[in-house]
């Protein structure tokens, strides 16, 4: 999977942690914002929550008013996408002549940019391979400043390492049903689920509190008290999850009653099938 990055030519070269480059961006720049232009910006879970908050809006406000849905290739799982403004060469809702009004909780894309980064996964392999490359637009200026950096250099001062490991779940997810491949169908039922868990955290609180979730599911009680209140801890809950929800991995498990419960419904269903 490629961490999405705007139009542009990519440079055919594998980069490393420890590639050097150089590059700036700042307002003196004749191309400054130009680059948020014409863009196509998916929005991770750790996005949304970043974004919503700074804007002071619940979940439900910033998915209506801001994103559209978007299927994502090649695993046709249902992903948020950053909605443009019409006019102007559709710039980035958020962009003003004095850069964006939303810096300090840009989303993930926005931070790496110029560098993109590729994670593969084959098929049962538990390891993820990961790299980058550099991406370079026509009339970015950026390129010929002086300030040297290295990858790892750069990821940290866009604070990056803090969004992957935010949004670790949900790209294991995301890969895992890319290596399984496009035979590998998941219910109408189970892509509503990887949807609210993935883009609206309120939704899921509910879904949790508010429902038999907690008197099926075997949840220790300190971790239920945090995810009361905590919005990452119950983002990390719901990946864990769902893991098992759409693969059948072990993490959260069912309490003995409701998984005998559910194991004479398996086998009633069967029953009837075969009947």
């Amino acid at each position: 999977m490629e961490i999405p990055t705007p139009s542009s030519q990519i440079d055919p070269v594998k980069l490393v942690p420890e590639s050097r480059f150089k590059f700036a961006c700042h307002k003196g720049l004749s191309c400054f914002t130009q680059c948020c232009r014409g863009i196509d910006i998916i929005l991770t879970p750790y996005d949304i929550l970043r974004m919503k908050k700074r804007l002071g809006l619940t979940a439900d406000e910033f998915l209506h008013a801001h994103t559209d849905v978007e299927i994502l290739e090649k695993t046709m799982l249902p992903v948020v996408r950053l909605k443009m403004r019409e006019e102007d060469g559709s710039p980035c809702p958020f962009v003003t002549a004095e850069g964006c009004r939303v810096y300090e909780d840009r989303p993930a894309t926005c931070r790496y940019y110029p560098v993109g980064m590729v994670f593969l996964k084959k098929q049962d392999v538990p390891d993820k391979e990961e790299f980058y490359f550099m991406v370079r637009e026509d009339h970015c200026k950026g390129f010929a400043e002086s300030r040297e950096w290295t990858v790892a250099e750069w990821r940290a001062d866009q604070g990056l390492d803090l969004y992957d490991e935010r949004n670790r779940g949900w790209m294991e997810i995301i890969l895992r049903k890319k290596s399984l491949g496009p035979t590998a169908e998941l219910s109408p039922k189970a892509l509503q689920l990887f949807f609210m868990v993935s883009s609206n955290v309120e939704s899921f609180r509910r879904f949790v509190f508010e429902s038999r979730f907690l008197s099926a599911y075997d949840v220790p009680a300190e971790r239920i008290e945090k995810m009361r209140n905590d919005d990452l801890e119950l983002l990390e809950f719901g990946f864990e999850w769902l893991r098992g929800v759409l693969y059948g991995d072990r993490g959260v498990n069912l309490k003995p009653e409701a998984e005998a419960d559910r194991d004479r419904r398996n086998d009633a269903s069967a029953e009837t099938r075969d009947s």
